[in-house]
């Protein structure tokens, strides 16, 4: 199983990020959502570090961004405008190439995007209550979605059966397992029919099943089986319609 590290929020910290990849130990990719500098001391730094990791895929940040743009800076706090303005002083050429060069649009990994912000504005927009997920969830078809910039850990999770969303808020240092939406559509299933199609198309396991191999495994007939799956997919239809 691929070994994914996703930081963000970093600030020119480099302290605390060195805590943090010591942290998360070997990995293969490391996903990074942005603001790699802004506020702390060491850009230059923590540029370099987080250069260095594994197949990295690093998205723009608001403070990278202003750091290398040539924009006013009203729209940051006090502490915040008088930290760029002097990274901008001190950031080198190699720096400023690597956040210049930053995607400031939705990266798509497979079934995760990747955005800053949010995906509707992914350098700029605080996903920080349910309602603005909401109207986020229309920018982006993938599984998952992965942001930063509020500095605060948070899963929103949408419910297909309920049409609404949660908030949850993980615990520090403990596993989260996150559900991706077809995993929340099965609970409009029975019980019979969520466990035929589980093993058939390998949703907890990864290992689909035939027809025959579930009908041993329940002991009813494979065309019993089949009219299940049936009825099933066709609930499914019924939702997206």
């Amino acid at each position: 199983m691929t070994q994914v590290l996703v930081i963000s929020d970093v600030h020119a910290n480099a302290i605390a990020l060195e805590a943090v990849l010591n942290d998360a130990g070997n990995v293969d990719e490391t996903w990074c959502l942005g603001d790699v500098v802004g506020y702390g001391p060491q850009p230059n730094e923590c540029i370099e570090r987080i250069r260095s990791l594994p197949n990295l895929t690093c998205m723009m940040g608001n403070h990278d961004f202003a750091a290398v743009g040539d924009m006013t800076l009203e729209t940051f706090n006090t502490d915040a405008r008088k930290a760029l303005l002097w990274q901008r002083k001190l950031l080198n050429e190699n720096s400023r190439s690597f956040l210049s060069s930053l995607p400031d649009e939705l990266v798509v990994h497979g079934d995760v995007s990747l955005a800053h912000g949010s995906p509707r504005d992914p350098i700029w927009e605080y996903i920080m209550n349910t309602l603005v997920a909401r109207i986020n969830l229309a920018f982006f078809d993938t599984s998952w979605c992965f942001v930063g910039h509020t500095h605060f850990q948070a899963v929103f999770q949408f419910h297909a059966t309920s049409d609404d969303l949660s908030i949850e808020v993980p615990r520090p240092a403990e596993p989260y397992e996150l559900k991706e939406r077809t995993t929340d559509l099965l609970g409009m299933m029975t019980d019979r029919e969520r466990e035929v199609l589980e093993m058939r198309y390998g949703i907890i396991d990864g290992e689909k099943k035939t027809l025959a191999q579930i009908a041993k495994k329940l002991g009813v007939s494979r065309e019993r089986i089949r009219q299940v799956e049936f009825g099933a997919i066709k609930k499914l239809r019924k939702l997206f319609k």
